[in-house]
């Protein structure tokens, strides 16, 4: 009875896991519907909405003074902060909070966007809780690898501080570099569950264990094994690094934008700058890599590196497509959260194919330790 409530307890991880994955991946999709409709600070400030929990529908429910009340509290509270950063020797980052121009200025109440945006945050308080049950649902594997309870329980911290990065993004009113903070933490955390997800999947039958072995082999054999391994740090570090630079154009398309009064679209992608060509060009680099990469994993067999690869490469190929419609059709907004949530999911089969392969290079018995620990007991 004892093993089979383990047994349970262990599918029960792996299924909630993949839906709390899932869950993350559609929160960065609807903040991507956020950034896309300009509805960031649609709700200025946080947890709250307009000091309520269900926020309001008409400007008449808001105070008559409403824009100087949330600018204050936003000011007074970014005040804070940056004697914070100041203190912990990030003196540059502090000046930057006052040095945007966006500081001091209070959007008009919409409410459409303060839906959206209240949506938003209602789905990452959601998350909040899914992660947290993903560490309960973790607790059988305390005795059996560890290392699972603490990459959820690190996932559920991480959560934390980012929904704490997320009230700071509000009252900087969008500020670049905690745009940019926030969106590679929402990596981060995808990169430990994911991790998590994938190491409880090891030793789930002899068919899959007999292929490790297989492409463990075929692998070791050769003698690029470890480059191929560094390759694909490089692969997923540039990936990374092409996330923060289109968060870094999305911010030049909110300037160009705004100082264009929101006219004239199919013209701000011409003056978007070295920020928007240089991701651009990376974009030829990530597929380049990426088909090396695909093409001597493809030589190692194995039904699920095959996989990996064939969703490595479509993802690219969506991926770019989507840009091409971006910059060829004045940006349209429903394409924008498209673009992104391509890119996290890129980031995170290529990390799902850097742990197969790491796995592989340490031998078949890394890929299977449930069937060692089964055999280890009985």
């Amino acid at each position: 009875m004892e093993n089979n409530l383990n047994s349970a307890g262990l599918r029960r991880f792996r299924s909630f896991g993949i839906l709390t994955v899932v869950a993350v991946y559609l929160l960065i999709l609807v903040g991507g519907v956020v950034r896309s409709t300009g509805s960031g600070m649609g709700c200025p400030d946080w947890p709250k909405c307009f000091g309520q929990w269900v926020p309001p529908t008409e400007a008449s429910q808001l105070p008559a003074n409403y824009k100087e009340v949330y600018l204050g509290q936003r000011v007074a509270k970014n005040q804070k902060l940056a004697r914070t950063l100041q203190k912990l020797g990030f003196a540059e980052v502090a000046g930057s909070i006052f040095a945007h121009p966006t500081q001091y200025i209070e959007t008009d109440f919409n409410p459409v966007k303060t839906w959206i945006e209240y949506v938003n945050r209602l789905l990452g308080a959601l998350i909040g809780v899914f992660v947290f049950l993903a560490v309960v649902f973790a607790l059988p594997y305390w005795r059996r690898d560890r290392t699972i309870f603490w990459l959820a329980l690190a996932s559920f911290l991480l959560t934390g501080v980012q929904g704490y990065l997320g009230s700071l993004v509000v009252s900087t009113n969008l500020l670049p570099v905690m745009v940019t903070v926030h969106m590679a933490l929402a990596l981060v955390i995808v990169a430990l569950l994911l991790y998590a997800v994938d190491r409880a999947q090891w030793g789930r039958g002899a068919e899959m264990s007999f292929e490790a072995a297989a492409v463990s082999t075929t692998l070791n054999e050769r003698r690029p094994a470890r480059s191929l391994q560094v390759w694909l740090w490089v692969a997923l570090l540039l990936t990374f690094w092409q996330i923060v630079l289109g968060t870094q154009v999305r911010e030049q398309v909110d300037i160009v934008s705004a100082a264009a009064d929101y006219m004239g679209r199919e013209s701000w992608v011409s003056k978007l700058g070295s920020v928007f060509s240089l991701h651009r060009t990376m974009s030829a680099a990530v597929l380049l890599l990426n088909v090396y990469v695909g093409y001597e994993l493809w030589q190692l067999g194995g039904t699920h590196l095959r996989r990996l690869v064939t969703a490595t490469l479509g993802i690219i190929g969506l991926e770019i497509l989507a840009g091409i419609v971006l910059a060829s059709f004045a940006l349209p907004p429903a394409v924008q959260p498209v673009h992104l949530t391509l890119a996290t999911v890129l980031f995170g089969v290529q990390f799902l194919t850097l742990l197969a392969v790491a796995r592989a290079r340490k031998g078949p018995e890394m890929i299977a330790p449930s069937d060692a620990a089964r055999r280890v007991v009985a």
